[in-house]
């Protein structure tokens, strides 16, 4: 038991630390879950489960902001019109990962596609950084607040979230692309992404824990111990992860985010070439 919970204290950790930052937190927990060489039954649950942790995470460090929105939704047309790009822009991936939600986990949870997908993410974030002119963060919008995005921009991020049905793509790294493409600013395109995870990693999780609810039960209050602590260090990592990430984006680009992603990337595949995933 105390090995079981090790692993989930592990997995949490991972979670939190990736979901927000744009290295993939699918990629990182399939690669994580087979080398610690998790129940192979509770791999799927657990990957699902503690994004729990994450939304939380999201809703909590934004709660301020959510509460003057909810207080202003109804008589604020600015409110209205950004809540309608973020249904814009999470609608496109919603809809096809539905549809091909099966598929796609038959053939794309590996270590191979995430290695791949790691290094191909990790080259479009340098062609950004270094091909595009990225405009600076708007001198009439705080760097705290909710930022502005026209209902164009919104469908190029729900467009590039497409992407990160791939896993290890990564769906903030997409999104953050999207951001860059549709012409924010690094800290406008992050801080969407953020809002962009509230309703695609929280109906993505419901969903998921719906069709997936006898394995969630199946191994009784042990299961649901491990899933639960797994939630709960995912959601304080990734708290602390998404008040980084704000702080070093204001001053940094992603290069080093793209870097890290092509060596983790080249590591996976070489692991599994050799035969050690």
């Amino acid at each position: 038991m105390l090995e079981e919970l090790f692993k989930a204290v592990i997995l949490g950790v991972v979670e939190g630390v990736t979901e927000f930052l744009p290295i993939s937190s699918t990629g990182h927990l399939i690669v994580t879950a087979q080398a610690l060489n998790l129940e192979a039954s509770l791999r799927g649950t657990f990957e699902i489960f503690i994004q729990i942790g994450a939304i939380v995470a999201v809703l909590v460090f934004y709660r301020q902001e959510l509460r003057l929105q909810m207080g202003r939704a109804f008589i604020d047309r600015s409110v209205q019109f950004f809540w309608l790009g973020v249904l814009l822009a999470f609608l496109p991936a919603a809809v096809v990962g539905f549809v091909f939600s099966d598929a796609i986990d038959a053939v794309l949870f590996n270590p191979t596609v995430v290695g791949l997908a790691l290094v191909g993410g990790g080259i479009l974030f340098l062609s950004f950084e270094y091909f595009m002119d990225i405009p600076p963060l708007d001198a009439a919008e705080s760097p705290n607040v909710t930022p502005r995005v026209s209902l164009r921009q919104a469908f190029i991020v729900g467009l590039c979230q497409l992407l990160a049905l791939i896993p290890g793509m990564s769906r903030s790294g997409m999104s953050i692309l999207g951001g860059l493409m549709a012409g924010l600013s690094r800290q406008a395109a992050t801080r969407f992404s953020f809002y962009l995870a509230m309703p695609t990693l929280g109906i993505a999780t419901l969903y998921s824990l719906v069709r997936d609810l006898d394995e969630v039960t199946a191994g009784g209050a042990q299961n649901l111990l491990l899933l639960g602590m797994g939630a709960l260090v995912s959601g304080v990592v990734a708290w602390s992860a998404i008040a980084w990430l704000l702080r070093y984006i204001a001053n940094h680009n992603f290069v080093a985010f793209a870097w890290y992603r092509i060596v983790a990337g080249g590591l996976i595949l070489l692991l599994v070439a050799v035969g050690w995933l």
